[in-house]
């Protein structure tokens, strides 16, 4: 079992647990006034370009 958790540790991928009851807000717009907001802002100024360095 020790050998796991440290082959986890050095692992470079995140180990993430989902919790089952955020289902239920699936779909759902939680902040509408903040989401009509950022909308709003990134169709004026639009999302930053990405440079391949």
């Amino acid at each position: 079992m020790n050998l796991k958790i440290n082959e986890l540790n050095k692992s470079k991928t995140p180990i993430v647990k989902i919790d089952k009851h955020l289902e239920r807000f699936r779909g759902k717009v939680l902040f509408p006034k903040k989401l009509k907001k950022a909308n709003e802002i990134l169709a004026r100024v639009g999302l930053p370009k990405l440079s391949n360095k």
